[in-house]
């Protein structure tokens, strides 16, 4: 798989961005228009370095265009995101399993922003308000224009919203009656606890409540609301109680279990934490907002037992 960079400062007479490209890489015309529509240009110009995707864009001299090519991360596929509400300033969207939230310097076209600048009218500009981890599904906000992606970056680092996830997690070998009902599917039990052990030192809040128990294959299935936001609070809450999402190739079993080799590995499942509900007040129109997917787009306890079986 070819992987390079270039970086080339441009000092002769105007030319268009693929004719330089053109002369200072091996590449044909199509795998570059096909690189540069998956993010891989920058165009440096003064202090401004912006991500181009316009090959016939007139390049300047003094000006700089950064190339990354990968081709194994060109060559990825993002799977389909589904939109749940289109608000004009933002939108709302389900974003599945493998789809990342940010692009990098070498791509960003299996991201939800770009998936929904694709897939929307009028080509609307998308910013990131917030994230979800790539193994991570659920619903996800999207904002179209500068003052929206601050009004609810605001609101987000107030955590001034609701925020709930669905995760399927793996029973220890000892079972607490108070955190892990065991009667199975349709059981009537119930428990709630919450988790206030620190993140990366910093204080986090994570509310469990069981939804439903295979006491035959030792899984459970939750719903976890929090009122933190730290980088993988959930998958490291889950964990401490040594109960880890599964699929969870950080945290989880898949992780530390070393008899996993890559084959059986990679046929284990997605990762089961999906969020599930946000709710918030609208900070451009004050209308009180409330999304919560159906039952079939959140994470199947039935199925995965019957997988893992």
């Amino acid at each position: 798989m070819r992987r390079f960079e270039l970086h080339h400062l441009h000092q002769s007479e105007p030319d268009t961005a693929i004719s330089i490209l053109k002369t200072h890489t091996s590449l044909s015309i199509s795998e570059l228009k096909a690189a540069v529509s998956k993010g891989a240009l920058w165009h440096e110009k003064g202090k401004s370095v912006q991500r181009l995707r316009r090959v016939k864009k007139q390049i300047n001299s003094e000006e700089t265009l950064h190339f990354y090519y990968d081709e194994k991360v060109l060559s990825q596929v993002s799977p389909e995101a589904k939109l749940i509400d289109d608000c004009g300033h933002y939108s709302v969207w389900f974003k599945p399993n493998g789809m990342l939230s940010q692009g990098s310097k070498w791509s960003d076209h299996c991201t939800i922003t770009r998936w929904a600048q694709t897939h929307l009218p009028d080509d609307r500009a998308c910013f990131l308000v917030h994230r979800l981890d790539r193994a991570t599904s659920g619903i996800i906000l999207v904002a179209h224009t500068k003052s929206a992606t601050k009004s609810f970056g605001k609101l987000f680092e107030r955590h001034d919203l609701t925020k709930c996830y669905q995760a399927i997690v793996h029973l220890p070998n000892v079972l607490q009656p108070n955190i892990h009902p065991i009667g199975g599917h349709q059981s009537t039990n119930s428990a709630s606890f919450v988790v206030n052990t620190e993140v990366d030192g910093k204080s986090a809040h994570s509310e469990f409540s069981w939804i439903a128990s295979d006491k035959e294959n030792r899984l459970a299935k939750y719903q976890i609301c929090i009122k933190t936001g730290r980088k993988h609070q959930i998958r490291k809450h889950a964990a401490s109680l040594d109960m880890p999402i599964v699929g969870d190739r950080l945290y989880g079993l898949e992780a530390s279990d070393n008899k996993l080799d890559k084959e059986k590995l990679n046929a284990q499942p997605d990762m089961q934490l999906c969020a599930v509900k946000l709710g918030f007040t609208c900070p451009i129109t004050g209308e009180e907002k409330h999304y919560q997917l159906t039952e079939e787009m959140t994470p199947d306890l039935t199925a995965i037992s019957n997988k893992l079986r």
